[in-house]
């Protein structure tokens, strides 16, 4: 159960599980995705960062503070240049210090600083035991429910990958475009090349844009894929120089699997353009 109060975008506050499950809070909905699946009905989910908020400029509500007492563990991204644990990760400590606090980026070999770890197939698999190890320690008496969940979820987690790389298989262009370099970790599974026009989180100035419209001309690339959390104007100037467009990919959105089904699609279309 994943629990929004107010009206549109706003998280505001939560409410405590009136059935006795394992309240755990996550940064990001993707994540929520991940316990739910391996927690089932033995956990309710706390999402820091509402649908439709950027990363890198949302600051939590006062009152999603406050509910952070309600929490039995809260599980980080973790991994390196993740704006919102970087700046807010203190504070959200301090909310409730008898949290356990779960790191699902452990034992994974990040690419710089690009915290985009859970749009790797095989990134999200290593995040999916860290999760199970942070709920079978907080409750070892359902540890065997969690650990069928688990593997059932990784079965699908397999399923998936393997009908990404046979979208993918036998394709010569290999690069897209995007705005913001989110599909890093994504690219170096399939052997892709990400081409972004934002780098270091800055829109790209007047020489860049004309440098990276004539890359696209160079490569033949025709759709420019943004992600909601950012302004795409740059996006659709390019676009529109290279007789292209502009196409949404989220990589916040909550049913994973599901996104990472349309996106794959979504990139091999492009790829076969």
């Amino acid at each position: 159960m994943l629990l929004f109060l107010g009206s549109g975008l706003v998280f505001a506050g939560f409410i405590g599980s009136a059935d006795n499950k394992i309240i755990i809070a996550v940064s990001i909905l993707p994540q929520a995705y991940f316990v739910e699946n391996i927690g089932g009905d033995r956990v309710e989910t706390m999402v820091m960062l509402p649908p439709g908020a950027s990363p890198a400029t949302y600051e939590p509500l006062p009152s999603q503070l406050r509910d952070l007492s309600k929490a039995r563990v809260y599980i980080k991204v973790g991994a390196p240049g993740f704006p919102f644990e970087e700046a807010w990760f203190r504070k959200i400590r301090d909310a409730n210090k008898d949290m356990e606090i779960v790191d699902s980026s452990k034992g994974i070999s990040f690419i710089k600083n690009n915290p985009h770890i859970w749009l790797s197939p095989s990134c999200v698999k290593v995040q999916v035991e860290n999760i199970y190890n942070g709920l079978a320690k907080i409750d070892p008496g359902t540890k065997g429910y969690y650990m069928r969940n688990k593997d059932n979820f990784l079965k699908r987690i397999d399923s998936l990958d393997k009908d990404i790389k046979n979208r993918f298989a036998g394709l010569e262009n290999r690069r897209f475009m995007v705005f913001h370099p989110a599909w890093s970790y994504f690219a170096r599974d399939y052997n892709l090349k990400q081409v972004p026009i934002q780098i270091e989180g800055k829109d790209p100035s007047p020489v860049a844009i004309k440098k990276i419209i004539e890359e696209a001309k160079k490569e033949k690339i025709k759709v420019i894929f943004v992600q909601p959390q950012f302004s795409t104007k740059s996006a659709g100037v390019i676009a529109k120089e290279i007789g292209g467009n502009v196409q949404p990919m989220d990589p916040l959105a909550r049913d994973w699997v599901d996104n990472m089904d349309v996106v794959s699609k979504a990139i091999a279309g492009a790829l076969k353009e």
